[in-house]
């Protein structure tokens, strides 16, 4: 059964005046959180995108790198944006429900975090309603600023960047410190600790990114402490 079909199940298991929030309530366990992951991308989406006022070609597009939808399930897809952007709720609603869910995981709300800047700059503008949405969606998530500064500047271009940051660790940390965090870094970030996380093996294409970025952020840290 597709990631598709049990969304629409999902969808479908909602009484008459529900909104999309009733579903973090009831998913809460593998397969589910992959169902979870991909409706909180898509829905807390949907609310950025009424932050800036624009649904662009690029940021549909953008949904479509994150979740490779197959022909014919572009309408749950759809359904699951419109509903959000139809609730009532706010995103904040939508953000703290998602929060619960996957307390005690916060690097599941990191990678959801990831997917929704990916969106953000689809289209080459990151606006400053989105940066105020995703601050605040990031504070809700329990994500610090010095992680959330480090996300930003790896999907932002020109935003200030600190490869710190990117590895979780101060600037004055030993340098023996620094590997361990970079060593540990990769390993959460192998595909198999993603997918037992729940995260769709369609989003696991962000991690790719993410590699790159942890791996560059060792290398620039290393270069300049043997300079």
């Amino acid at each position: 059964m597709s990631i598709w079909t049990r969304i629409a199940q999902a969808l479908a298991a909602l009484a008459n005046g529900e909104g999309l929030a009733a579903v973090f309530d009831r998913l809460r366990t593998p397969p589910e959180r992959s169902v979870a992951f991909t409706i909180a991308v898509i829905g807390l989406g949907a609310k950025m995108a009424k932050a800036d006022g624009l649904v662009t070609r690029d940021e549909v597009t953008a949904f479509r790198q994150v979740f490779a939808i197959p022909p014919g399930e572009e309408a749950n897809a759809a359904r699951v944006f419109n509903l959000a952007r139809q609730d009532v709720a706010g995103f904040d609603h939508y953000a703290a429900k998602i929060a619960r869910m996957f307390a005690g995981d916060p690097q599941m709300l990191a990678d959801l975090m990831e997917g929704l800047f990916h969106i953000a700059v689809a289209d080459g503008d990151y606006h400053e309603a989105e940066d105020i949405f995703l601050s605040r969606v990031a504070a809700i998530f329990g994500i610090g600023q010095a992680q959330f500064r480090a996300l930003r500047a790896r999907f932002v271009p020109g935003a200030p960047r600190d490869p710190h940051d990117v590895l979780g660790v101060p600037p004055g940390a030993p340098l023996a410190e620094i590997r361990i965090a970079w060593r540990q870094a990769v390993r959460d970030n192998h595909p198999d600790r993603m997918v037992a996380r729940g995260v769709p093996p369609e989003a696991l294409r962000l991690a790719e990114r993410r590699l790159v970025d942890i791996n560059a952020a060792w290398e620039e840290i290393s270069r300049a402490r043997a300079a």
